[in-house]
């Protein structure tokens, strides 16, 4: 046998190993979709967890990935399969789920092309930002849940929330610079410039994001972040990517910056910030709130 006939040989037997676990727990029950009831998804994306959960449909979740952490018992209550993009396939194919519901950056692509071949159904979440890209979200999951009726009623008042964060924004006169810092590593920045999660919830908050010169997340240098002369600096609150102010404003870029003179940190859950679920309209009025220094409690707010 040649070395390329092994290679291939192997890989079935790698992928007939994998599917194992699935292909028998599949033959016991009836053809996936049959009955949403017997589906057992594994939600690979915080904003997939949130969303079964706010549906009330968390009885068909076997497994979550760690970005999964609203509500906080979902990370308790599910076994656990790692990162949303180095997820495992061995990991996912032992919970017998019969669909791997996933955000289009879910991965790597390998793991899920095997997650797949082994019988299991996959279904892509889009991760589209804007207003109807969230409610769509909802919607779509919903099906997938069926409880479609209920995600209406849901994306109905995710609507109506919107609507009302579109009238606040509209009364912003003057609007304000926000740079997103994901993290500091030595010293250095890495921002959220435009087209990323971050650029896309500053909007929603009715400012403008300072870091609009660079293209998704990248580091900048410190002259980029004078230059970009924010008046508001925005992080995650939480892990490696939090910071205090005297810690950021020590830095002599940031120093030199419009915020330094009020320490102008605002710092937030990440989830609940970028994850772009039921709950963003409330997240971007927080965010406009802190950075304008408005009453925050303008609407409803949803668990």
């Amino acid at each position: 046998m040649t070395a390329p006939s092994l290679h291939r040989t192997s890989l079935l037997s790698r992928r007939a190993l994998l599917a194992g676990p699935a292909l028998a727990a599949l033959a016991l029950r009836p053809e996936i979709g049959r009955a949403q009831a017997a589906q057992r998804i594994v939600a690979a994306g915080g904003v997939v967890t949130e969303i079964l959960y706010a549906l009330g449909r968390q009885d068909l979740i076997v497994g979550v990935d760690t970005t999964s952490l609203h509500p906080p018992e979902a990370m308790r209550d599910k076994a656990n399969v790692g990162y949303v993009r180095a997820l495992s396939a061995e990991g996912v194919l032992s919970l017998r789920p019969t669909v791997l519901v996933a955000i289009e950056g879910a991965g790597p692509p390998d793991t899920v092309k095997l997650i797949a071949e082994a019988g299991v159904k996959v279904e892509r979440i889009g991760e589209d930002t804007s207003e109807k890209g969230v409610v769509e979200r909802i919607r779509v999951i919903g099906r997938f849940a069926g409880v479609e009726a209920k995600a209406e009623e849901l994306a109905v008042a995710v609507e109506r929330d919107f609507a009302l964060l579109r009238q606040l924004r509209g009364a912003v006169t003057a609007k304000k610079r926000v740079l997103f810092v994901l993290s500091l590593q030595n010293g250095r920045a890495i921002v959220g410039g435009r087209g990323s999660s971050a650029d896309a919830i500053i909007a929603h908050a009715g400012a403008i994001n300072a870091a609009e010169a660079v293209e998704g997340y990248k580091p900048v240098t410190d002259e980029g972040i004078i230059s970009a002369a924010p008046d508001v600096i925005l992080m995650m609150k939480r892990g490696n990517h939090a910071a205090a102010p005297d810690e950021v404003f020590a830095l002599p870029a940031f120093s030199a910056t419009p915020a330094a003179a009020a320490k102008a940190l605002v710092t937030m859950d990440g989830l609940y910030l970028l994850g772009f679920g039921p709950r963003t309209p409330e997240a971007a009025r927080d965010l406009m709130a802190a950075v304008y220094g408005l009453n925050g409690d303008s609407g409803s707010r949803r668990p």
